[in-house]
């Protein structure tokens, strides 16, 4: 009696990123691994410090403080609008990017992730990345001396492949984004500088 014919396996869903994002995924992995030995409570350190939680409320926090305390001409600090402006145009972007390529976080990403960052199941492009770079690009554009928060914007994005949250293309993709963002707002508090008058420009 003839075996019953099976049926041929499904083909391999297509993703936003195809081919690229498994090697991209291939890397990453490699990198995960050759880097256990780095402290892990220093690359914590490094997550919480890029956490949007943080980088959000106090940046608002201090401009209705500015805004309170402005004198009679209404002007506030071009610096956190801007800063704000663009955390919330990050915080909307990666939004939607997030949920137009859906991919998954790594397999090997550990549950140690807070609840409220837990939620977000997707992986590209990295939050953390985008809104470091934001913010070191926005910051190093407005005050002198400010270089160095490259520095921990780059080991920020680093720390999200080495603890497994997210694949290298993931964070370069967020670099990037976080690096444009700072721009246009650059290129707009200009605009609006040399146009208005509610800002101390």
């Amino acid at each position: 009696m003839a075996p019953a014919p099976t049926s041929p396996p499904a083909p391999a869903k297509r993703t936003v990123l195809g081919g690229v994002g498994g090697l991209d995924a291939a890397v990453s992995i490699r990198l995960h691994a050759l880097f256990l030995p780095v402290p892990r409570l220093l690359l914590k350190a490094l997550e919480i410090a890029g956490d949007g939680r943080i980088w959000l409320p106090v940046p608002i926090s201090l401009l209705l403080l500015s805004a309170s305390k402005a004198n009679s001409s209404g002007a506030v600090s071009p610096l956190l609008v801007g800063l704000v402006a663009g955390l919330v145009l990050d915080l909307i972007l990666v939004s939607l990017a997030k949920v137009v390529v859906r991919r998954p976080r790594p397999d090997y990403n550990p549950a140690d992730m807070d609840v409220a960052v837990a939620v977000d199941h997707w992986s590209f492009p990295s939050g953390h990345a985008s809104r470091a770079f934001l913010v070191a690009a926005f910051l190093a554009g407005g005050l002198q001396h400010c270089e160095a928060l490259f520095l921990w914007a780059a080991a920020t994005s680093a720390s999200r492949v080495l603890l497994g949250r997210h694949y290298v293309l993931d964070v370069v993709a967020g670099a990037c984004l976080g690096v444009f963002e700072a721009w246009l707002i650059n290129v707009s508090l200009r605009f609006i500088c040399a146009h208005n008058g509610f800002l101390v420009c």
